[in-house]
């Protein structure tokens, strides 16, 4: 474990380094800012079921899906209950202390997966790009993140089925 723990700590120091630049750390602000409590996806999931009629239904169980990974790393966040990364200096404020899973990265991969399910591959690279951003910003380890995505991913796939239960054709 050693390893893994030396691993990432010199990965989230090398990006946290990447925020020097200030168009890095924008981008990576806006990004955390924007997924602060799976915000991003809520919205998209809310926004995709009001202009697609006949997909309603289906949107806003994607929508419920990512709030549901979401609430489940909160759970997992405090249980664990693994402090953030003190060897750098965030560039932005945390909602709480904790870093394992990131729960942006959980909401994130939430949702490129059941966004993903109705054609949103978009999702993807921006779910990808948000997870990074909270390397850069320094607040988890790249662990954080990889746990996260897998929990949103899982429970996003887990739940399709039921999603495209919700759909018109």
């Amino acid at each position: 474990m050693d390893d893994l723990d030396d691993m990432d700590h010199r990965i989230v120091t090398a990006l946290r380094a990447r925020g020097t630049d200030p168009r890095v750390a924008g981008a990576a602000r806006a990004l955390s800012w924007a997924g602060e409590h799976g915000a991003l996806w809520l919205a998209a999931g809310l926004a995709g079921a009001a202009v697609d009629g006949p997909r309603r239904t289906a949107w806003l169980r994607g929508t419920a899906l990512t709030a549901g990974a979401h609430l489940a790393s909160m759970g997992v966040k405090r249980v664990v209950r693994r402090p953030r990364p003190a060897h750098v200096v965030p560039l932005v404020r945390t909602a709480g202390r904790h870093s394992f899973p990131s729960s942006h990265a959980t909401s994130a991969a939430a949702a490129a997966v059941a966004f993903g399910a109705l054609g949103v591959h978009a999702a993807w690279p921006l779910a990808a790009a948000v997870c990074v951003s909270r390397l850069v910003v320094g607040v988890h380890y790249p662990s954080d993140i990889a746990a996260g995505a897998a929990l949103g991913a899982l429970t996003a796939r887990l739940g399709t089925d039921w999603m495209r239960g919700g759909t018109r054709d």
